[in-house]
This record gives structure tokens, C-alpha cells and sequence, in this order.
């Protein structure tokens, strides 16, 4: 079985591939700025990332941050990895990220490309968003009398658990390259998510359609963020929302 380094593995999704892979039977290292022996900051690079990427045959590389410096970090974990000999780096990435042109979603694109152009082996997967990132925006979004969403944009949710699935039948695999889009089983209105999870989690609240502006807005309301032709997830939101939210 091969050394297995998974960064950001006390995440969302990091943490359920560190279960695969160890069900597995794989020797599995955890990356995080907190989680021993491994605790590195990516951004940073250092002798405690060498050490960490020393003797790995893949890496999985889940560590992201919205606030930025996923290029920076991205860059550090790849000159490691060139200089410990991995053979294999799988990086998880966002439909829409060549579409829509949000911030968050060009740093994810450009760390793509980085990991194309590494010189290593590679494979890289787009997911849809998970249901936990929706529910947290609603979550938050419900705090008020009036949950606000954008006018005309829909979602296609998919269930982590299956993403992790995926990229651990990936990890175990031979380098790929750009491989299928996974989407989750349905393309759904803002609108339709946000009552579903007004029902489930028993919250009152009136649900506004603000029309917004801007180049991001545009094409998140073009659907460049959905991949309907590849909805192969199985977990509704519905789904999610029966097992994970209460009232």
C-alpha cells in the first residue's frame, strides 16, 4: 500500500478521504497548520513541509482558504513535492472556476494550472459545491426576518461523503489529468434550497429575490457554476437536510 499525504485533512472533505484511505489500509498523513506531527502553514513552506511530503508517493491536496493565498501555498507544496520524489498529485477544484469570474474561483483556476504545469503526475477533479458550504450560507443568511437571495441563480449541491469517495477512488489510481466533473443529482433554484431548509430547520422567515450586478453575479446566474450533464451524485439536499439539520 502507498504513503499518502492528504492536506487539509481535518477539513469538510479532507477528513472523510483520510477515512477512506486508511479503511484502505494506505499509510495516510494528515496536513494542517494545526494537526501534529504534520502542522504547516502551506503558505509558509519550511522544513516541516519537506518532512511531511518525505517518502509520499501522492499527495491529496484539499487545503484551501476563500481568504486567499491557495497559488502561494499551492506553489510551496509543489517545489516539496518535485524534491521528495511524489509521483502523484490530486487536487480538488470547483465547477465553474474557467466561468465565472469570482475571485475566489480564479485563485482555484490558477492553482489548476499550477498543478498541470508542476512536471509531476496529476489529476485534477471540479465539484459542484457540498450541501454543508449551502446550509452555513443559509444558516447565516436566516439570522435576519428577511433571508435575501440572488435573483435568478440556481445550485447543484452535492453530498460530500460522495466527493470523497471519488477522490480516494483517485488517490489509489494512476495520474489522470483533468478528469469528469461531479455534480450533485439536481439543479435547483436558490429559492427552492432556501425553503427546503427553512421547512427542515423550522425557521420563519420571508424569502426575497434581489436582483445584483456585476461580472460574477452574471455568470453565476448563467450557470456557469452547474454541470447538469454530469449529475451523478445521489444524496438530495433533502437528503442532507433530514440527517444533519434539526428544528
Amino acid at each position: 500500500m502507498s504513503t499518502i499525504l492528504v492536506t487539509g485533512g481535518t477539513g469538510t472533505l479532507g477528513r472523510l478521504v483520510v477515512e477512506r484511505l486508511r479503511a484502505g489500509g494506505h499509510e495516510v498523513r494528515v496536513l494542517s497548520r494545526h494537526a501534529e506531527p504534520y502542522a504547516v502553514d502551506l503558505r509558509e513552506g519550511g522544513p516541516a513541509l519537506d518532512a511531511a511530503v518525505t517518502g509520499v508517493d501522492t499527495v491529496v491536496h484539499c487545503a484551501s482558504s476563500p481568504r486567499g493565498g491557495d497559488e502561494r501555498a499551492t506553489a510551496r507544496l509543489i517545489a516539496a513535492a518535485r524534491r521528495a520524489g511524489v509521483t502523484h498529485l490530486v487536487y480538488i477544484s470547483i465547477v465553474g472556476v474557467d466561468q465565472v469570474p469570482y475571485p475566489y474561483y480564479r485563485a482555484k483556476l490558477a492553482v489548476e494550472k499550477l498543478v498541470a504545469e508542476s512536471g509531476l503526475g496529476w489529476t485534477v477533479l471540479r465539484a459542484t459545491q457540498f450541501h454543508d458550504l449551502l446550509v452555513q450560507a443559509l444558516q447565516a443568511l436566516a439570522k435576519v426576518p428577511v433571508l435575501l437571495l440572488p435573483a435568478q441563480v440556481s445550485d447543484q449541491p452535492v453530498e460530500v461523503a460522495e466527493v470523497a469517495d471519488r477522490l480516494t477512488e483517485l488517490a489509489v489510481g494512476a495520474p489522470a489529468g483533468r478528469v469528469d466533473d461531479m455534480g450533485g443529482p439536481e439543479v435547483r433554484t436558490a429559492e427552492s434550497l432556501a425553503r427546503a431548509y427553512l421547512k427542515a430547520s423550522g425557521r420563519r422567515c420571508a424569502v426575497v429575490n434581489v436582483p445584483l450586478w456585476g461580472a460574477a453575479y452574471r455568470g453565476f446566474r448563467s450557470g456557469g457554476h452547474l454541470a447538469p450533464e454530469r449529475a451523478v451524485g445521489r444524496g438530495t439536499f433533502e437528503d442532507y437536510l433530514a440527517t444533519r439539520v434539526r428544528r
